[in-house]
């Protein structure tokens, strides 16, 4: 609640004119029996004069009613859409700053479902608070007063009617917070499975799994689906129960009065107000009951975004000013262990590059070399150990300084919809046309953008799918190199590659980047055979490094890996 209670304050005008148009909802609809009560007096006195002045009266409070209704109905949902509107906002931009292990706590499909149903459900939320939850406790309370005032002597069928309700809706619907906590449990599962089959759908239809995926999309589909019923069957069971103890209350109150009408005539004209009240505290009860339970989907849904805003990042970086720093790199024996798991992924590692170097790395699959790699850009920090870049802590540097020194161009390209140039202005914001002929040139991209009439302009659609793999990693490494890093990391960027372009594009970086401080990981010995030297690692050791002459030479392991890719290509 105080998440929406700090933004509600951006809107106090509003938010004033919502709670005071319930108000004055709530004063109409508790006034109308006591005017309907005059009305019955007007008739039985025959008092025409009376009668017509409290027809109006009656005739102002609706007019007055359905205007504050009508503002709070505005105001209300303006008030709802513009909090959500910020909370978005503010979730996402907590997102931004996320690091890899923030993103791998939640996931990257639980935090979408977090940010557009999970706000939707708080949209509700806001409205239900301003409006009905707001109104309901004004008007039980002022009912049961009303009530009592009316017709003193029939307390106890308001008690009991009151009693019965209480009870029977708080057994019923404690359980729904639960049920409500579980159901968006099933909307993260069924989006997961959805969203896998979407990126995954060559695969699926490679092998043949189309069955298998429909039947696991449709038993976490039925799961919620069997949920969403429970929870229907009881509303549609329970509305009933309550309009029959409502019912029977204005059938007993109707019989009592009756039965002492001539002992009391004054009651006559009263019937009719002390069942408008008793109607309304069953209706507030009841709606009451109900509302709690949908907000309580609504509070669920707040949690899941306040963990997300109150997640601490795991990355902090130190608010200092700018630093010019070269493209030196050092590791001080360092360790790293990833979250959650028990074995060190990294283990020890001591080395140091100066600016200018180009270091292959090489190693099995799962010898952590992109780990590696991932703690030089800082997208994680060490367990143990101190890393430098340029003779600084990464700790030390600020976010602009390292994001501006370090480029990482990932295996798995992955390019924005929107255009070629929108996504090398990833890589450098400023860059104009100039810089983006460089950067294609280096990464071999000009072939095939220069082919297009609007070149950089060229349209890259959802998935970029319109571009080959290849394409798509050579437009990759020119986001990467378009920023002038000091420091360029290439995580197995050219496995899509044929042999010829891979050799041009690494010559190209050797030729233009001089200066810039290259580590390339591959999985293939031609990709760093060139390289100034070769990194080895082993189970997350560094167990040698040298150059490929030197390791041919001194490392069993290096010697191993040569072996079988030659043996292969000689196949």
């Amino acid at each position: 609640m105080r998440i929406l209670i700090k933004h509600f304050k951006n809107y106090k005008l509003h938010v004033f004119l919502s709670i005071f148009t319930v108000i004055i909802m709530a004063f109409a609809s508790l006034y109308q029996p006591r005017l309907l009560q005059g009305v019955m007096e007007a008739i039985v006195a025959n008092d025409k004069n009376k009668l017509a002045k409290i027809g109006l009266q009656l005739l102002a409070l609706a007019i007055l009613g359905l205007v504050a209704g009508i503002i709070n109905a505005y105001y209300r949902s303006r008030v709802a859409q513009e909090v959500v509107s910020d909370l978005r906002e503010e979730t996402y931009t907590k997102i931004q700053s996320f690091s890899f292990a923030n993103i791998e706590e939640f996931s990257a499909g639980n935090l979408v479902v977090r940010l557009i149903n999970d706000m939707n459900q708080v949209n509700g939320l806001i409205g239900f608070l301003l409006a009905p939850l707001l109104r309901i406790p004004i008007v039980l309370i002022g009912s049961l007063i009303l009530a009592l005032i009316t017709i003193p002597s029939l307390w106890w069928v308001i008690v009991a009617m009151v009693v019965l309700v209480v009870v029977i809706s708080g057994l019923v619907f404690a359980p729904m917070g639960k049920w409500f906590g579980k159901m968006q449990g099933y909307i993260d599962r069924v989006n997961s499975i959805a969203k896998e089959n979407m990126q995954g759908v060559r695969v699926v239809k490679s092998f043949n799994q189309q069955e298998n995926q429909i039947k696991d999309f449709s038993n976490a589909s039925n799961e919620m689906n069997d949920l969403n019923k429970k929870i229907g069957y009881i509303f549609s069971i329970m509305m009933p129960i309550f309009f029959l103890i409502g019912n029977l209350g204005v059938f007993i109150s109707i019989w009592f009065i009756g039965s002492n009408i001539v002992e009391n005539p004054e009651n006559l004209a009263k019937i009719s107000s002390f069942v408008s009240y008793l109607s309304q505290i069953l209706f507030a009860i009841i709606m009451g009951s109900m509302f709690a339970t949908w907000t309580s989907r609504g509070f669920i849904s707040l949690g899941r975004i306040g963990e997300v805003l109150n997640t601490k990042k795991s990355i902090i970086f130190k608010d200092v000013s700018t630093q010019k720093i070269d493209g030196s790199v050092e590791f001080d024996h360092v360790s790293f262990k990833y979250p959650k798991s028990d074995n060190d992924t990294l283990k020890d590692i001591t080395f140091s590059v100066q600016s200018g170097e180009m270091i292959g790395i090489v190693g099995a699959t799962g010898s952590g070399k992109t780990t590696l790699a991932q703690l030089i850009a800082r997208l994680f920090d060490p367990t143990n150990g101190e890393i430098k870049v340029g003779g600084f802590n990464l700790r030390d540097i600020n976010e602009t300084t390292l994001r501006s020194t370090i480029s990482f161009v990932l295996q798995k390209a992955i390019l924005f919809s929107g255009t070629i140039a929108d996504n090398l202005r990833h890589g450098n914001k400023n860059a104009n046309e100039k810089d983006m002929n460089r950067a294609a040139k280096i990464a071999q991209a000009s072939e095939f953008v220069q082919t297009y009439e609007d070149t950089f302009n060229h349209i890259v659609e959802e998935r970029s799918s319109n571009y080959s793999g290849g394409q798509k990693q050579r437009l990759s490494i020119a986001r990467g190199v378009i920023g002038k890093p000091k420091v360029l990391i290439l995580d197995d960027s050219t496995s899509a590659l044929d042999a010829k372009s891979e050799k041009l594009v690494q010559e190209a970086l050797e030729k233009e980047l001089k200066n810039t401080t290259i580590f390339i990981i591959a999985e293939k010995i031609s990709s760093v055979i060139k390289a100034d030297r070769i990194m080895v690692l082993d189970e997350g050791k560094l167990v040698d490094i040298g150059t490929h002459k030197q390791l041919l030479k001194t490392s069993l392991i290096y010697k191993k890996i040569y072996q079988t890719q030659k043996a292969k290509e000689a196949k």
